[in-house]
């Protein structure tokens, strides 16, 4: 156990011991304090290519108060601690890389409190964004940010998450009113307000204000890690939330918003909700190739306000839902598409659609207006990453996570299927092409060192095509351990800085989950 006996820890016979003990005591439940194999094996690594490292201990806290309690007893050790949701990140931002524990939030998956009238809802971080719907559902509601894993809300907030929803409804930023956050070394931060314009958050009994905060943090050597933008809403502004106005405070809850587990653990979230659109309309059309594809997807986003879903998916992911799911999708590139609002409004822009579909060969345009049709489709797409490895067992995912400016989609498309052609992978492409986010899909082998190189040089290629076009290397993935080298040339090297210079002031012992985001 590297991470509890490097220089620097204080003497004892067993420092490994000594950690579980505390914790235990911290905790007051031996059963939620774990060092079995299996379990540290669980909690040891992603979805992807990234190399496992087991944690030297897993926690189960189950209030706001245990996480506490576990934070206090890290600092004191000087162990790093990495918080763990429903383990579906795709950036290895759950490997517990320096070892240390592994703070696994699911048990504290409560829907705290749910305001119909103000559409807001309190949880706290380990409840999925599913659960959460089905508690919605009753009254009307519902939240729309839906990444394509069942993903908890925490880990949604902490790595900026979107999905399909985000050409209306934007990323996890645009939905999160305020959090509760426990900082290294204990201190608890309450952020945001319920106010629609902003104003100073208001303060719960033992919550700490940013200056408290600072003052209570432990002291020590700083890190690397921190907090990186991320995918906005292109084209369409949410209503505004905490951050707008002008402000007699700085918007702290945005510094938590993608920080990765970097800076402190979420606790609690106050989010918006909203109510379940009068008339929902899906469709799906084919594609003589991905170029009219992604042209045809830029248009209905131009033409169509209450376009809420716009996904391309290409030939060969098509080939791999079909096996994996049971479709039988015409194996050529096509589009997914939903409207939502009033009827009326819905209507015209089906048929705006429609005719921005045939204007680029689009063919067989098959409108879905039931319920049950629109789930196949959409539990389709929501499946598309998990089935290119699936179906090709023994092979780890390697995805990229780029976003462009609209207007360069189907540019940055081309570039990147000939990136992949020019490598010899006959790897997929998704896109969530109404806001200029895509995939590439890399099934690789991960004993196989000359395939990983060659998929992670054609990663490199299509990150540097994106922000020559001015896009990003991650549109809702996160930084993780995969994009870090890439930050210094997407925000430059100033900002870089100020980053770190964030990172060792919140964390100067630089335990919250070490080795991510930053360079």
């Amino acid at each position: 156990m590297a991470a509890v006996t490097g220089a620097g820890r204080r003497a004892g016979s067993d420092p490994a011991a000594r950690l579980v003990a505390r914790l235990r005591q911290a905790i007051g439940d031996a059963s939620r304090v774990r060092t079995g194999p299996s379990e540290r094996q669980r909690h040891g690594r992603d979805l992807t290519v990234h190399p496992p490292r087991d944690p030297d201990v897993v926690v189960y806290p189950e209030s706001t108060a245990e996480v506490r309690a576990v934070l206090q007893v890290a600092a004191a050790e000087r162990v790093p601690v990495v918080p763990f949701g429903a383990g579906s990140s795709l950036e290895g931002h759950v490997i517990p890389v320096r070892g240390g524990i592994s703070l696994d939030l699911t048990r504290m998956d409560a829907v705290l409190a749910v305001d119909p009238v103000g559409r807001t809802v309190r949880v706290q971080p380990g409840l999925t964004r599913s659960r959460l719907n089905a508690v919605l559902a009753r009254e009307g509601l519902f939240f729309p940010v839906d990444p394509g894993a069942d993903a908890t809300l925490g880990g949604m907030a902490a790595t900026n998450a979107s999905g399909t929803n985000a050409l209306r409804y934007g990323a996890m930023k645009h939905q999160v009113l305020g959090l509760e956050v426990v900082l290294p070394g204990g201190a608890v931060l309450r952020t945001g307000t319920l106010a629609r314009r902003g104003c100073p958050a208001t303060r719960s009994p033992g919550a700490a204000t940013a200056g408290e905060a600072d003052e209570a943090a432990p002291t020590g050597a700083g890190a690397a890690g921190g907090h990186a933008a991320r995918r906005g809403a292109p084209g369409r502004s949410p209503r505004r939330g905490a951050s707008v106005g002008a402000l007699p405070r700085w918007d702290a809850t945005a510094l938590f918003i993608g920080s990765e587990g970097t800076l402190g653990v979420i606790t609690e979230l106050e989010l918006r909700v909203y109510p379940v659109p009068e008339a929902v309309v899906a469709a799906r059309v084919g594609f003589p190739d991905l170029a009219a594809a992604a042209r045809a997807a830029v248009a209905i986003a131009r033409r169509c306000p209450s376009a809420t879903r716009i996904e391309l998916l290409d030939e060969r992911t098509l080939v791999a839902v079909n096996a994996y799911r049971g479709t039988a999708y015409p194996a050529r590139p096509t589009l997914f598409l939903e409207w939502s609002g009033m009827p009326a409004a819905v209507a015209a822009d089906v048929e705006r659609g429609r005719a921005a579909c045939l204007d680029c060969g689009g063919m067989d345009f098959t409108v879905e207006r039931d319920p049950a049709g629109r789930a196949r489709l959409w539990d389709a797409r929501h499946h598309a990453g998990l089935a290119v490895t699936a179906v090709a067992p023994g092979r780890k995912k390697l995805s990229t996570d780029v976003c462009v400016p609209l207007s360069q989609l189907p540019a940055a498309i081309r570039h990147a299927r000939a990136t992949v052609d020019a490598l010899g992978f006959a790897a997929g492409i998704v896109a969530h092409a109404g806001d200029g986010n895509f995939h590439v899909l890399f099934a690789v082998d991960p004993d196989d060192p000359d395939e990983l190189r060659r998929a992670r040089q054609a990663s490199a290629a299509i990150v540097r095509d994106a922000l020559a076009r001015g896009g990003t290397c991650t549109g809702e993935h996160g930084v993780g351990l995969g994009k870090r080298q890439y930050l210094p040339d997407e925000h430059g090297p100033e900002a870089v800085a100020v980053m770190a210079a964030l990172k060792a002031r919140l964390d100067p012992l630089g335990i919250m989950n070490p080795g991510k985001v930053l360079p």
